[in-house]
């Protein structure tokens, strides 16, 4: 009996104690404090490589070989002139895509009605000779290319100009943070997180394109678009800019 009760006792005491320890608030941990802070670099920069598509459109009204067989012929007659123009070693490159051939039709009092057979190609140059530019274009449109589809240019170390802008933005995302925080009695102590970018933009300078000999008008014989000036090209400039936005924490 008596080793009954002690037992009771010893179970009430220690109950008691675990009741006592849970009843004991626990102090909340204080949040870090922190700093946000978003800056940007950016650069204007030339662009050295280029990339123009040259269309091939050839028709028939009768024979869907004789477009086709016409288009390889103009085909290859800028693709020869163009090979003559560019540098491999260089990197340059000339491909061909966008295939197609097709019939085309019309509709005429209500009728589905044959109008000609069409067959189009596309011959693209990749190129760092923007010097030559102009007489691909010169060039390939005598010899029988319909338009330039597309002219875009770009730069070739991209990759490396983002990462040097993306350095620049984050030291003075830091230098700034560090400033703040010194202006109100606090120090950095880590960072919480941080977001970075980098684009360009190509429309900041757009490249233009002045058709003169190639896309001539009002020039009837060879004589008169031979005299006229040779096409004109202005590449631009391409703006490449990072933004980083971190959150310092602060102690």
């Amino acid at each position: 009996m008596k080793k009954t009760m002690v037992a009771i006792a010893v179970l009430s005491i220690l109950t008691g104690s675990m009741m006592a320890t849970q009843a004991v608030p626990q102090p909340a941990e204080k949040e870090p404090g922190t700093i946000s802070i978003s800056t940007s670099a950016e650069a204007e920069i030339a662009p050295d490589v280029a990339d123009i598509s040259f269309a091939v459109i050839t028709t028939d009204n009768k024979s869907m070989q004789k477009a086709s067989l016409m288009n390889k012929d103009i085909s290859e007659k800028v693709y020869n002139l163009l090979k003559e123009q560019i540098n491999t070693s260089n990197g340059d490159y000339i491909k061909t895509s966008n295939y197609h051939a097709s019939p085309v039709y019309i509709y005429k009092d209500r009728k589905q009605i044959l109008d000609k057979y069409e067959v189009s190609n596309r011959v693209t140059v990749h190129t760092k000779s923007l010097d030559k530019l102009g007489s691909m274009i010169d060039k390939s449109m005598e010899a029988g290319a319909t338009n330039v589809d597309s002219l875009n240019f770009s730069v070739s170390n991209y990759e490396s100009k983002c990462n040097s802008l993306i350095e620049n933005a984050s030291k003075k995302a830091t230098a700034r943070a560090g400033i703040a925080a010194k202006n109100s009695g606090v120090t950095l102590d880590g960072i919480k997180n941080m977001n970075v970018s980098c684009s360009e933009n190509r429309n900041y300078n757009a490249p233009r394109l002045m058709m003169a000999k190639s896309m001539a008008l009002g020039a009837t014989n060879d004589a008169a678009v031979e005299a006229m000036p040779s096409t004109s090209i202005s590449a631009g400039i391409i703006k490449i800019y990072s933004n980083v936005n971190a959150t310092y924490y602060v102690k």
